[in-house]
């Protein structure tokens, strides 16, 4: 089975596709010839076509231009007017198509990623919105920004190529038909687990507590009750609330609880339930009603924690995807696994098996704070680990959960979404974007984040980490409009990109850039832009700084994130 990569643009009187075989490394380009893009998919049809996005775009121009449709039109139907393709007409699913889309929900778009990487951002400069034939340079043109396209989607599946194993392990495993690649991983779960897609009666909100929970829960009781009185049984509702010390919000979601700014040493134990919200399906068989094959579910749960333990991270990997994204489906009204008072079973007895857990350590450590799967705790001893692990024990048998050690020396704490935890070892664990890791997919002021890890892990000055790099990728802000928006204004300049890639500036010369709204018209300052910036859209690898570059920009807002932990 081949993999072709594809990409098509639409105009009001032409079109055009851009097809890369990859296995025999050919290229097919095809103009407003609907003749050949048949010979072609017909070639090619039991192989499999990825795309970018082309589980809500390309495929239906392709079907649609197979089927005799005018392209402009279904083009229009989902961009304009904002409609699902397969809306269009029904013959469209008379054109088999394996569809293997690139894209992930999270994403924010193709110029973001090749931003990202360092690749050329800029776009072409034939309108779309062109209201006659193309001239040849125009088609030429376009080609060339098409192609590109299509070789940038390689790489981005090439990226993350984890993504497309673990969809063809979960085919082979459960013996699907090919055309599941065309499912989303939530799709191809739910398809596995027998999604029933019932819908039932009865108040959501009316889901059952676990019975250590309810026999077990004395300090924090009240937090018990809040979640049973029917006068919070409103998603925007939430409790504020000291736990143990520390302030805590307790909602419908998840337990959050940090104090903001505080960095901690010493002896830090963080633990962590072992993959929490799928253990807790398992163990109390919440959202088994929606299943017609819960054996399945209980397969990939079982797998993916025994390939963990066994260290067996490429055998685990298509496990652990399916098992991760079957409970967030208990809450996707569009998923055959929805189920939404099984998602509050789920959700609201994971805080509370986690309160139970502060409840029965805090006479033995400090609590640091508390997330949706863990918490981390400051021993006064080492020697209080042994008591810890006593209590946590016992826990394990009340609840059924399993949980993971780590022990850390330091914590710098912004809040509870944003911390840097480091072992003697060197060893760091982060979360949050000012502080995460740093990949060719998610680079976006590179230069900044190292600067804060260099100095909360290494004590590196942020001068030092700065004004010792030229590389001018490291400190590329690569920002992108979403539709809400028309156009990027860099000073009085419009520009035609909805992705730029932004520097400061010492010349104040250079302009700031901002957003003009659609609804309003007006303009609005890009976040966390500089009021003096160049633009650089062109391929950045390798490119060194220029002097008008503005290192100390990046110092400063480098100490503004460092206040933000209160370290500065």
């Amino acid at each position: 089975m081949k993999m072709l990569f594809y990409d098509f643009e639409v105009f009001s009187q032409d079109w055009l596709v851009v097809i890369l075989d990859v296995t025999n490394r050919k290229e097919h380009v095809i103009i407003n010839d609907p003749d050949e893009l048949e010979r072609v998919y017909k070639e090619n049809v039991n192989d499999i076509w990825v795309g970018y996005n082309s589980r809500h775009y390309d495929q239906y121009i392709l079907k649609g231009i197979l089927c005799g449709f005018d392209p402009k039109q279904i083009n229009d139907f989902i961009i304009v007017k904002g409609n699902p393709g397969w809306r269009f007409s029904s013959v469209l699913r008379n054109v088999p198509l394996i569809n293997y889309d690139v894209m992930l929900g999270t994403d924010r778009g193709l110029k973001t990623f090749e931003g990202f990487m360092g690749h050329n951002i800029k776009e072409s400069s034939v309108p779309f919105d062109i209201d006659r034939k193309l001239t040849q340079e125009e088609i030429d043109e376009t080609v060339k920004y098409c192609r590109h396209d299509v070789e940038q989607t390689i790489e981005v599946f090439l990226q993350r190529s984890e993504e497309f194993d673990a969809s063809r392990e979960l085919i082979k495993i459960f013996n699907l038909p090919v055309t599941s690649y065309s499912k989303t991983k939530a799709q191809l779960v739910a398809e596995i687990c027998g999604g029933m897609g019932k819908r039932f009666d009865g108040n959501e909100f009316d889901f059952p507590i676990v019975p250590c929970v309810e026999k077990q829960l004395k300090k924090y009781r009240y937090v018990l009750d809040w979640y049973k009185n029917p006068e919070n049984h409103d998603y925007s509702k939430s409790l504020e609330t000291i736990i143990a010390g520390v302030p805590h919000t307790f909602a419908w979601g998840g337990i959050h609880g940090a104090k903001k700014k505080n960095t901690e040493s010493g002896v830090l134990l963080n633990m962590d339930v072992t993959a929490y919200y799928p253990s807790i399906q398992l163990q109390y068989k919440f959202g088994y009603r929606n299943m017609s094959k819960p054996e399945n579910f209980e397969l990939i749960h079982n797998e993916n924690l025994r390939y963990k333990a066994e260290g067996n991270k490429k055998a685990r990997l298509p496990f652990k995807i399916a098992d991760n994204s079957i409970s967030g489906q208990l809450k996707d009204k569009n998923s055959k696994l929805y189920d939404p008072m099984m998602n509050n079973a789920v959700c609201v007895n994971g805080q509370l098996m986690l309160l139970l857990l502060i409840e029965m350590v805090e006479p033995h450590a400090q609590l640091i704070q508390s997330n949706t799967d863990g918490i981390l705790l400051k021993l006064k001893t080492i020697d209080d680990y042994d008591i810890l692990d006593d209590v946590v024990y016992e826990w394990e048998c009340a609840t059924g959960m399993k949980m993971e050690f780590e022990l850390f020396s330091k914590v710098f704490q912004k809040d509870v979404n944003n911390y840097i935890l480091i072992a003697d070892d060197g060893k760091i664990k982060s979360k949050g974007g000012y502080v995460k890791k740093l990949s060719n997919l998610d680079y976006d002021l590179p230069i900044v984040n190292k600067s804060l890890i260099n100095y909360m892990v290494h004590d590196v000055s942020v001068e030092d980490t700065i004004l010792n790099c030229d590389e001018l990728k490291e400190f590329q802000m690569v920002s992108k409009i979403s539709n809400k928006y028309h156009h990027i204004l860099h000073g009085d300049k419009v520009l035609k990109e909805k992705c730029i890639r932004i520097f400061a500036s010492k010349a104040p010369s250079d302009a700031g850039v901002k957003k003009v709204s659609v609804r309003t018209g007006k303009p609005e300052k890009l976040p966390n832009s500089p009021a003096h910036c160049f633009i650089y859209n062109d391929n950045v690898n390798g490119k060194k700084a220029p002097e008008k570059l503005d290192k100390q920009w990046y110092i400063k807002f480098a100490k503004k994130r460092l206040a933000d932990f209160g370290v500065v």
